[in-house]
């Protein structure tokens, strides 16, 4: 049986769409088809489209298209009219900026100041939200410098929006995917800021005025189980939904952080103004934190990451032997997350873990919290019927590093992420300590 949350976060405000002006680029690249689809989007929630194809783009996707999909002509040429400085007024002209997809070309033009094209053009003159949504290789998303190229322009401001684990181009499958098209109007929306529409957001996930201590902050937080092939067919897996991590996310978004969540497969829904990049295996999400961690000020530990992976993975389905025939499958180590984050902490940073135990709690957490060099650890017992895994609630034991010891009744989980937030703050150099609305 499916089990559904009681009261799911609250989805950016896309009545900010309502009329704001969005300048629509498309750079090249299989995914560039999508970006109709996400023009039809923006239309369809009354924004004001105008698009700007790449030369690339326009091999997979074409002018005409766009237009009249858009209700605009589409500019080509930098110097297509000597009478109007055509990418200044695209530029000057927009609410907000969205590059679907955004190649590694073009991730590397906007973090180094080039301009070629008219679209890079443009976007060297942008005064507004700029939001980027990566789609390409694997290879490519993982390279060192689009990597750095990425983390410049996060910095700067930028909003990235996927990429996502999935199927890609050629047959290959992996992180690189482009994001789904809710996911981007959600952050396009979100870049955007609230609109006027009447707010609809509960008690516990509306913030305030005071809400916002974070902004210039930088956060990786990973959510969910990850998935140990065995073979094609079977994984092994445990029984985190996510929903922990996702709260945490959404909590440290809400007041003003750039949050990037890495995930492992599930399906909760993507906290407002959250990047979040899809996983699935431990080694796969080990080198997703371990790319960002060293840029980051704060690192949320929350996945139920497999300790163990099958030694061999095989490439067929396997098959039953004879009944009395029995097989033993060999398990090797998988890295330790949070353990190689801890060994290159720098000066400042706030690392965070939890621990999910079914006996002994205060004792393991604590040598978690020791053994890995953690300032802060959730430790909750996840063999209790409401709280832990699969279920909208949970109840703790928040320890510190310094030897803090706070007690977490019963409580659902995005109020506890409120709490949590609040610990990582208070630790956090030359900051202070939020007010919020969750259980007061």
């Amino acid at each position: 049986m499916t089990e559904h949350p009681a009261t799911e976060p609250a989805a950016p405000d896309r009545a900010a769409l309502q009329g704001a002006r969005v300048l629509l680029g498309v750079s090249g690249g299989v995914a560039a088809y999508k970006a109709a689809l996400l023009a039809r989007g923006l239309v369809t929630h009354g924004a004001q489209v105008q698009a700007v194809l790449t030369d690339a783009a326009a091999r997979f996707v074409t002018p005409a298209q766009l237009a009249a999909l858009t209700g605009r002509p589409v500019p080509t040429d930098l110097f297509e009219d000597a009478h109007r400085i055509v990418h200044v007024d695209l530029a000057r002209q927009a609410d907000v900026a969205a590059v679907a997809p955004a190649t590694a070309n073009v991730l590397g033009k906007l973090a180094h100041g080039l301009a070629d094209d008219l679209l890079s053009s443009a976007l060297l003159c942008l005064d507004a939200p700029l939001v980027l949504a990566p789609a390409m290789h694997t290879e490519m998303w993982e390279h060192p410098a689009v990597t750095a190229n990425v983390a410049m322009l996060r910095e700067r401001g930028a909003l990235m929006v996927g990429p996502d684990h999935g199927p890609l181009a050629g047959g290959d499958h992996g992180p690189g995917r482009l994001a789904e098209e809710d996911a981007i109007l959600d952050a396009v929306a979100a870049a955007l800021g609230p609109s006027t529409a009447p707010a609809q957001a509960t008690a516990s996930t509306q913030p305030t005025a005071g809400d916002e201590p974070l902004a210039g902050l930088h956060a990786v937080v990973t959510a969910g189980a990850t998935r140990e092939h065995l073979d094609p067919v079977r994984y092994l897996t445990n029984r985190a939904s996510g929903r922990m991590g996702y709260a945490v996310a959404g909590a440290l978004a809400r007041r003003g952080a750039t949050v990037e969540l890495i995930a492992g497969p599930g399906e909760q829904p993507d906290p407002a103004g959250v990047t979040v990049q899809r996983v699935e295996t431990a080694r796969e999400m080990h080198a997703a934190v371990l790319a960002r961690a060293d840029v980051a000020d704060v690192v949320v530990g929350a996945a139920a990451v497999a300790d163990f992976r099958p030694a061999e993975t095989a490439a067929h389905k396997r098959k039953k032997g004879a009944p009395d025939e029995t097989e033993q499958l060999t398990l090797v180590r998988n890295p330790d997350i949070l353990g190689d984050v801890g060994a290159r902490k720098r000066p400042g940073q706030v690392l965070v873990g939890f621990a999910a135990e079914t006996q002994d709690e205060e004792a393991q957490g604590a040598d978690k919290l020791a053994r890995k060099g953690l300032d802060l650890i959730v430790v909750n017992r996840v063999d209790a019927p409401d709280a832990g895994f699969a279920v909208d609630t949970n109840r703790g034991l928040l320890l510190g590093a310094d030897g803090t010891r706070a007690e977490l009744p019963l409580m659902r989980k995005d109020a506890l992420a409120d709490r949590l937030v609040e610990a990582i703050v208070a630790r956090l150099p030359s900051r202070d300590l939020p007010q919020t609305n969750a259980d007061r």
